[in-house]
């Protein structure tokens, strides 16, 4: 694990943290301005420019740029090209200071940090067509000669960084919306409105996801069969990197940019550990979808009711908390969980002669009160048995209903069967019960592969007609007819095999003009 050296952030958590963050602030605006080097009086004036307007003594300055010297953010170099008349001249215009790598890195992670405090986050479908619309001109350029490297050197850092836009906007936002998940805040109406306009923004989102990350992956795999290696040393080739002292930066270069082809992969293709991470995100959103319905209709409810169980239990629990003693605690607890609904009081004694009227309800018998009572406010009664229902006529109905309905199934394949290999067309008029049976066929073929023989090939339920189903030999159109609609498909040749016998679909001895149409 890669550690960050303990001085680096020091800057913005001292006792001049404002000054030193100031100073670092000028030497960033400088380097905007391709000034790799200020003198004090270079850093005066970027300090105004960064809006620093406090008094500042040159003793202070010098003692903030030697501390950022000192935490290796800074570095010194002398100017010995300069004639200095004066030893205050040679002290002002001597020293020149300049931002190490350290010192930039510094500076960087200040301002990526303030950043994320500020934004919040958001899914942008945007995004996701920007990333395939560079996987698809990557797709393009790597059939062009070499002249198109600087092009796919451009349309590859393009794409990473939506990639790296994807991502962090997606953090950013999920963690937003888990905060919003759990808060729980006073003012009601704000939050009613927050949480069902994040709803409504899910929502959205979520409108063909499904096919927009389907299409993210097929331009992925796309880009993958010209060769990614290949494309990344182009790109290396037109990235013009400038030469170094010591390590070659190519191969830094090439490993960054296979780590994130592997992030992008991991977003939008399935691999061995699991499912991609924008199905991830689509789960995540529509759960969030539920909770936060869930807690909009809390809400509603509290705001319905008078008053509520959450109220109640916290007013309660501020009358613990100010109880001056012990037993006005026991004496709270009892008032509040002791009593019970008085639902019992209309209750008589089954037989009320035998209790004589002088004495006391306190001597008087008990009275059984039934546990029905408590949980739902009625009392149990004793009747007549109910008469037992004939259900003979409706097994009657039923059996004779499944009768008829055996025996259309049956009509419709005979209907249908012949011995012979027909085209869809020769069907040019269909009964409704047939027609539905055929569809009911051609559906269950059509979502089968084809075998070795090229035939699609499949069963009814009952396993007692199957099913082969040809690809038509030419472009005509079938039209087949029947009392609800035209039916218009490709011209398949349709073998049906019913109880063990080969028959094949075609029109109906009885109706040989339609056949012929």
């Amino acid at each position: 694990m890669r550690r960050v050296p303990p001085e680096m952030f020091r800057f913005a958590t001292g006792e001049k943290a404002d000054l030193n963050g100031a100073v670092l602030d000028a030497f960033g605006m400088a380097g905007e301005h391709l000034e790799t080097t200020l003198g004090i009086d270079g850093v005066r004036e970027r300090l105004r420019a960064v809006g620093w307007i406090a008094e500042l003594g040159d003793g202070e300055l010098h003692d903030t740029l030697r501390r950022l010297v000192g935490w290796e953010l800074l570095d010194v170099v002398h100017n010995h090209a300069e004639n200095y008349r004066t030893a205050e001249e040679y002290e002002r215009r001597n020293l020149h200071y300049s931002l190490t790598r350290r010192g930039e890195a510094a500076l960087a992670g200040v301002h990526h940090a303030l950043e994320v405090l500020a934004s919040t986050g958001a899914l942008q479908t945007a995004v996701l067509e920007a990333i395939t619309d560079r996987l698809d001109e990557l797709t393009v350029l790597s059939r062009e000669p070499a002249t198109a490297d600087r092009r796919i050197f451009s349309t590859l850092r393009e794409l990473e960084g939506h990639l790296e836009a994807l991502v962090e906007n997606t953090k950013a936002f999920n963690a937003q919306l888990q905060r919003l998940l759990r808060a729980d805040g006073v003012d009601l109406d704000v939050f009613r409105e927050v949480k069902a306009a994040t709803v409504a923004y899910l929502q959205e989102f979520l409108v063909n996801l499904d096919r927009r990350g389907g299409t993210v992956a097929a331009a992925v795999a796309r880009v993958e069969e010209r060769g990614v290696a290949v494309l990344r040393e182009r790109a290396l080739r037109g990235a013009e990197l400038p030469p170094v002292p010591g390590e070659d930066p190519a191969a830094a270069w090439l490993e960054s940019r296979r780590a994130r082809w592997a992030g992008l992969r991991a977003w939008f293709l399935p691999d061995d550990r699991g499912r991609p991470r924008i199905e991830q995100l689509h789960d995540i959103a529509r759960r969030a979808i539920v909770s936060l319905l869930q807690v909009l209709e809390r809400i509603n409810e509290s705001r319905r009711r008078s008053s509520s169980a959450v109220q109640d239990f916290r007013e309660l629990a501020r009358w613990f908390a100010s109880a001056p003693g012990e037993d006005d605690l026991h004496r709270l607890w009892s008032t509040a969980f002791g009593l019970g609904p008085a639902r019992h009081a209309h209750l008589a004694h089954s037989d009320p002669e035998l209790i004589p009227s002088a004495h006391s309800w306190a001597e008087a018998p008990p009275v059984e009160v039934s546990a029905l009572l408590r949980s739902s406010g009625r009392t149990e009664r004793f009747t007549r048995t109910g008469k037992v229902r004939d259900v003979a006529a409706v097994r009657a109905e039923r059996r004779e209903r499944a009768r008829l309905e055996r025996a259309q199934l049956a009509g419709a394949w005979e209907e249908l069967g012949t011995d012979r290999p027909v085209r869809l067309s020769s069907l040019a008029a269909l009964d409704t019960a047939v027609f539905d049976r055929l569809l009911e066929l051609l559906g269950r073929a059509l979502a089968v592969p084809p075998d070795a023989d090229g035939l699609r090939r499949a069963t009814t339920g009952d396993g007692r007609v199957e099913i082969a189903l040809s690809p038509p030999p030419d472009a005509r159109t079938a039209v087949l007819r029947t009392a609800r609609g035209t039916l218009r498909s490709p011209d398949y040749v349709i073998h049906v095999t019913t109880l063990g016998q080969a028959t094949t679909v075609s029109p109906a001895p009885a109706r040989p003009t339609e056949a012929a149409g």
